[in-house]
């Protein structure tokens, strides 16, 4: 029998976390579900965040379709994607926000999402269009990267091979990609980069690591607040302290064997009760009202071509070496990959 690591480990996750804004008593939950004009949004807490996109891109479409939007969010995407897991024979959301082209297979094998191929789909670049069957649609991308505090660190790695150096010892931040999708997205890039020989790759990295933290958000926190001079993010996060702090202490990376690319995507669940609000929400999502908002709030890049960058995405490296792996391999190969980053990396 295939192993489920990934989805088990990940469901545990997700019983144990409550959503924030759900703390409705459930007849009060069914009663809301019940309305025409409700939308259920689940989501990752970074996205619903007081500085994140959902304050600049959900009230401007309440007001324009006359729908309620109740937006729920736990921890990383992965966490929110159990929780869909765990509810799909009941749903209790209309969209999810956050699977990326990491997680698509997850989700596909678990049958969680409804097709949907919104009529504003031909705004987005082909190569960015990762699920050809339409469960999801992309509404940003980026690249992971490593981050560093350059007050911090003199000297900083050129590549993922310099991070396993002993002048690094418990100096870098990661995250665990059992529950989180940059923890994901970093797996994956050292099986891109090493293949087969990835864990003993993460054998020699342990040394380096200071802590794997369930998600972005306590990992970013803890790099910020100086726990370690590195943290796996992205390209796009320098961007954000240029922006909102007026410094440029913080810089990303671009290594030599490449970047591992992130897009995220949102998709309607099977059995959603306000599937036509849902519809009328994945439209939206590509205008210009909702993608030029990406930048300054998800810190990513938007999908379409005619929404705009600001000045401060000059801080944000470009890499010439793209990487990513097939989805089907991903599917194939998933737990395994979990249960050789297990015995490298944790144990």
């Amino acid at each position: 029998m295939k192993k489920t690591v990934f989805t088990s480990l990940l469901m545990l996750t997700a019983a144990a976390v409550i959503f924030a804004g759900g703390s409705q008593e459930p007849n009060d939950t069914t009663k809301s579900r019940t309305d025409a004009d409700k939308l259920v949004i689940y989501t990752y807490d970074s996205f619903a965040s007081d500085w994140g996109p959902a304050n600049a891109v959900i009230p401007p479409f309440e007001e324009k379709y006359g729908i309620e939007v109740e937006l729920k969010s736990a921890g990383d995407a992965g966490q929110v994607l159990s929780r869909v897991i765990l509810e799909k024979k009941n749903p209790q959301a209309d969209i999810i926000i956050g699977i990326d082209n990491n997680m698509l297979s997850k989700a596909l094998s678990e049958d969680v999402l409804d097709v949907y191929k919104p009529a504003g789909i031909d705004k987005v670049a082909d190569h960015l269009i990762f699920d050809k069957s339409f469960h999801v649609v992309p509404f940003d991308y980026g690249y992971f990267a490593v981050n560093y505090d350059s007050s911090a660190l003199k000297n900083p790695p050129a590549s993922l091979e310099d991070l396993t150096k002993p002048e690094y010892v418990k100096s870098l931040i990661l995250m665990d990609p059992r529950t989180s999708s940059p923890g994901l997205g970093f797996l994956l890039w050292t099986v891109a980069v090493y293949g087969d020989n990835f864990p003993d790759y993460w054998k020699r990295l342990k040394p380096s690591i200071l802590t794997i933290t369930d998600g972005w958000d306590s990992g970013y926190g803890l790099y910020t607040a100086g726990e370690a001079p590195m943290v796996l993010s992205y390209t796009t996060s320098p961007p954000y302290h240029v922006e909102y702090e007026e410094t440029d202490r913080y810089k990303a990376l671009i290594f030599s064997e490449g970047n591992y690319m992130q897009i995220e995507s949102m998709g309607i669940l099977k059995g959603a009760a306000h599937r036509t609000n849902a519809e009328k929400f994945i439209e939206y999502m590509l205008s210009d009202d909702f993608q030029n908002q990406i930048p300054l709030t998800n810190f990513m890049m938007p999908v379409t071509a005619s929404a705009e960058l600001p000045a401060s995405f000059d801080y944000a490296p470009v890499s010439d070496k793209p990487l990513l792996l097939d989805t089907d391999l991903i599917e194939t190969s998933l737990d395994t990959w979990l249960d050789e980053w297990l015995d490298a990396a944790v144990k």
